[in-house]
């Protein structure tokens, strides 16, 4: 359970360089609270006990001076508070960061600025804690060599909330599980945020914009992602959410718009006797809707709007069963039929076929001519007079022919 700690006392201090600062962390009493004035203090503090350091007002300034961590904690029961953090080392080797806790519990790190460090919060074996309303940039160096914004290692049950990471590298979220990520934003990085080996956690309402990647899911299971809003993933494999070897998935209610790539599924679900759940999506406007990769069968596609994208489905490995997968009741504005009974149901069921001009699934140097002139009459012909049998990819018996309002 998340829960503020009761602190016993308050200790004032307004101090002008990094040493009483350090030496009164060093004097506290556990569950002191600490007030600072505006001002700049020198870092790469150490706390390891129980107490909270809080800005009385904007401008008070943690400086590591560009060596090393600014804060490490190595206690729970801390929190961190109206802070601007800045100015870590640069080495990736020591996971320089701005706030650095391990082997920690209900601590609270909330209502800071992060500015010019390499990692922003590292986590190592934290549970049942806080990050809330932080903003987080890295170094200004290309984007690999970026740390990341916030990192979860082996940190379960915490809520990470209403925070902003803007041109960092990733958030990651590595065998963590049990954790609430919500109303967080992302521009400007590579994974705004990235899942591998991490289970039972819940991804609500994020908007992700102008990443490579917006949301990464793998060796996963029994997550929730819902109310996201992932757009403008950048470049010609720009990804809105992805899924690798992830069984017992929902990723429900989101809307993805704009990318390359709206949803990529790649051998999921991985578990045998499980499926993945993707239903009332609203997949707008991407180059691919559903990018199917290998292996990827029983998952259920049910009620999501595909409208405006260039392609519907692409399957580019020959052995994937995209058919095998239970599509249901999504509304395809490719969709050519009726309704005659008004009931919004299509007469027919709405088939997917891959013919011959997606030959550049298969060669990506022929990609480059994609959306050309020449492709698109190859395209027209190949519908209009196959001249080879096309490939079944998928049936949506019940097709919508309007969207859900």
């Amino acid at each position: 359970m998340l829960f503020r700690i009761s602190l016993l006392f308050a200790l004032f201090f307004t101090f002008s360089d990094a040493s009483p600062l350090q030496e009164a962390i060093d004097n506290a009493e556990a569950g002191s609270i600490i007030r600072l004035d505006p001002g700049v203090y020198k870092g790469r503090l150490t706390i390891n006990k129980p107490i909270k350091i809080e800005g009385k007002s904007k401008g008070v300034i943690i400086d590591g001076e560009g060596e090393g961590t600014v804060i490490t904690i190595r206690s729970s029961y801390v929190t961190l508070k109206n802070l601007t953090i800045t100015n870590s080392g640069a080495r990736h080797e020591n996971l320089d960061a701005a706030i650095s806790i391990a082997d920690a519990k209900q601590c609270e790190i909330s209502d800071n600025a992060i500015t010019d460090c390499l990692f922003g919060i590292d986590m190592q074996m934290v549970n049942n804690s806080i990050i809330r309303n932080n903003t987080i940039t890295s170094k200004g160096y290309d984007l690999g060599l970026r740390g990341d914004g916030l990192r979860l290692w082996y940190s379960n049950d915490n809520l990470v909330q209403k925070n902003s990471l803007i041109r960092s590298r990733d958030m990651v979220v590595w065998y963590s599980h049990g954790n609430r990520i919500e109303e967080n934003f992302g521009e400007h990085n590579r994974y705004s945020l990235h899942f591998m080996y991490a289970g039972k956690n819940y991804v609500h309402n994020n908007k992700y914009q102008y990443n490579s990647v917006g949301i990464f899911f793998m060796y996963s299971q029994d997550t929730i992602a819902t109310g996201n809003v992932i757009k403008s993933s950048l470049g010609a494999t720009g990804m809105g959410i992805g899924l690798k070897d992830v069984s017992n998935f929902t990723i429900k209610d989101n809307t993805i718009l704009y990318n390359a790539q709206g949803i990529y599924i790649d051998r999921s679900p991985f578990e045998p006797d499980t499926h993945n759940y993707i239903e009332n999506n609203r997949i707008l406007y991407n180059a691919e809707a559903l990018h199917f990769h290998s292996l990827s069968e029983n998952n259920v596609l049910k009620d999501n709007t595909l409208l405006g994208n260039i392609e519907d489905i692409v399957n580019d490995s020959r052995g994937s069963k995209t058919d095998d997968n239970d599509f249901e009741g999504n509304y395809w504005d490719s969709y050519a039929g009726f309704d005659r009974d008004g009931d919004n149901i299509g007469d027919t069921p709405h088939r997917v076929y891959q013919y011959a001009d997606k030959l550049w699934l298969y060669n990506p140097e022929v990609k480059f001519f994609y959306g050309s002139p020449v492709i698109s009459l190859l395209n027209f012909l190949a519908k209009l007079a196959p001249f080879s049998e096309p490939v079944f990819l998928l049936e949506d018996a019940k097709p919508r022919l309007r969207e859900k309002g």
